[in-house]
Formats: C-alpha cells, sequence, structure tokens
C-alpha cells in the first residue's frame, strides 16, 4: 500500500460519502468523516481507529474551520478532501422559488468553496494535497426539470477547472468526478425535493417527469460500493485524472457532449472566424 493518507470527506452520514469513508479505510488510510449529524456519520460508517467523526454543515464557514482544525489536531495533515455533500432541488425553472434556487446553490456550489477555502491553507502549507469535487452527468449536459442542480454542477465544474490552475504549483491536484446515475441516497426524501406546481403550461410534462424521477430511487444501475473503491484509486495515482467521468451511462452523456460541441462549431465556423477586427485578419 501507498503512504497512509488523510481523507476529510463531506456528507458521510450516508449514501455515497459513506462508502467513500468505508473504502478509505478499507485501504489503510485515515478518515475524517463529516455530516451535519455526527451520530448519523458514526453509525454509517462504523467504528474504526483512524476515524475522526465531526460535525459539519458543508453552508457554514464556521463549521469548516472547525472540522479543518479538528482534522489538524488529531492526524496532523489533510491529504485529500472529498466535496461529496448535495441535495437535488428539481423542478421547471419558473416553478422554483428563487429562495429555493438559490438554496441549491448554496449547498451545491458554495458549500464545496467554503469546505475547500478552510482546507486549502492546510494543503499550501504540506505542498501536497488532493481536491475532489463530486459534480454529475448535469455539470456535463443540462436536463429538462433540472436546471437548478445543473447550475450548481456546472458552477462547481467552472470553479474546480479554474482552481485547478491556481494550486498546482502548490502539488495541489485537483479532480472533478462526473457520476451518472448510481444507487445513492441523492433521491430519497432526506436529499431531493420537487418545485411545487404553479404554471399550468408545464403540468402534463411536471407530472410524467415526477413519474420517472420517483420510479428512479433505487433502480440506478451504478454500484456506489464500486464507485467509492474507483476513487480511493484514483487518489493514489501519482498523476490523478482532472476529470474521472465515472460510469458507462456518464461516459455516453460526455461524448454525446463532445458530439455536439464538435457540430456546434463546425456549424457557424466561417462566420465565427470573420469576427477579428479586419486589420488583425492575414
Amino acid at each position: 500500500m501507498r503512504d497512509k493518507k488523510v481523507w476529510l470527506i463531506t456528507g458521510a452520514g450516508r449514501g455515497l460519502g459513506a462508502d467513500i469513508a468505508k473504502a478509505v479505510l478499507a485501504a489503510g488510510h485515515a478518515v475524517v468523516a463529516t455530516g451535519r449529524d455526527p451520530a448519523a456519520v458514526r453509525r454509517a460508517v462504523g467504528p474504526a481507529d483512524d476515524l475522526l467523526v465531526t460535525a459539519l454543515d458543508i453552508t457554514s464557514p464556521d463549521d469548516a474551520a472547525a472540522a479543518v482544525q479538528a482534522a489538524v489536531d488529531r492526524f496532523g495533515r489533510i491529504d485529500v478532501l472529498v466535496n461529496n455533500a448535495a441535495t437535488l432541488i428539481a423542478g421547471y425553472f419558473e416553478e422554483i422559488p428563487p429562495e429555493d434556487f438559490e438554496r441549491q446553490l448554496r449547498t451545491n456550489l458554495l458549500g464545496p468553496m467554503s469546505v475547500t477555502r478552510a482546507v486549502l491553507p492546510v494543503m499550501r502549507r504540506q505542498r501536497s494535497g488532493h481536491i475532489i469535487s463530486i459534480s454529475s452527468g448535469a455539470g456535463l449536459v443540462g436536463f429538462e426539470f433540472s436546471s437548478a442542480y445543473a447550475a450548481a454542477k456546472f458552477g462547481l465544474e467552472g470553479w474546480m477547472d479554474s482552481l485547478a490552475a491556481e494550486v498546482a504549483s502548490f502539488g495541489v491536484h485537483t479532480t472533478i468526478v462526473n457520476p451518472g446515475f448510481f444507487r445513492t441516497e441523492l433521491l430519497s426524501q432526506e436529499s431531493a425535493s420537487y418545485a411545487q406546481e404553479s404554471v399550468d403550461d408545464y403540468a402534463d410534462r411536471r407530472a410524467a417527469q415526477l413519474t420517472w424521477w420517483n420510479a428512479q430511487h433505487g433502480q440506478q444501475p451504478g454500484d456506489p460500493v464500486k464507485l467509492a473503491r474507483a476513487l480511493v484509486i484514483v487518489a493514489d495515482s501519482d498523476d490523478p485524472p482532472r476529470r474521472f467521468i465515472a460510469g458507462a451511462d456518464a461516459i455516453a452523456l460526455a461524448e454525446q457532449k463532445i458530439s455536439e460541441l464538435s457540430a456546434q462549431v463546425a456549424a457557424f465556423r466561417e462566420l465565427s472566424l470573420s469576427l477579428a477586427h479586419d486589420d488583425t485578419e492575414s
């Protein structure tokens, strides 16, 4: 096994976060497992010698600072941060109240930023580290009924892409993870909520979307335990990827996105190339 690393994982009280924590411990590393309810985290992860459980609401900068300090006090360092905690607010854009849209951005975008902001000084001092942020297929492609969630995940990806260039000189790696549909707790009642109906023009499509989404919970093809083990492999790589597309359905989405971008570039290529000042054209 490689050198023991210290992982800080958000949203470890259930679902993928708990699976990641257990996979990391099984691989011989140390884990700081965090969540809003530490008792739920302990139940989900189970006992282990190299485990620290601490409270963390990712939308609270004070919580983030306290969790990072607790990690350093116990283990002396943080080698891998996994920004996993997230919720889903689904619905048609016109039907999502502004405060709910903002809540989605606060949890899925500003929350990971807050935790990363607290962790980065530790990694800079170490001149090493790895920040892994869990995005989604909805960070690659926007979907009907998912505007708030996609907005947060697209934002997460832009932030992570920019962060990569800012922290590379400190020996800090970054990885965006784009999972497809994995059988996690994201679609459970505890994590998912749906906009209340308000616009008649969407009524039939809304009903069909709700039927589809409710049928997906527990039926997703991806195995989160396997994804958790894959993330351990990614983090143990000497040269970890800037992006990890996880699952056959996610690969299909990425390839669809590449194809669509290529087609859109080609469709108006000559018009686009004609837009320079005349005195700069050769």
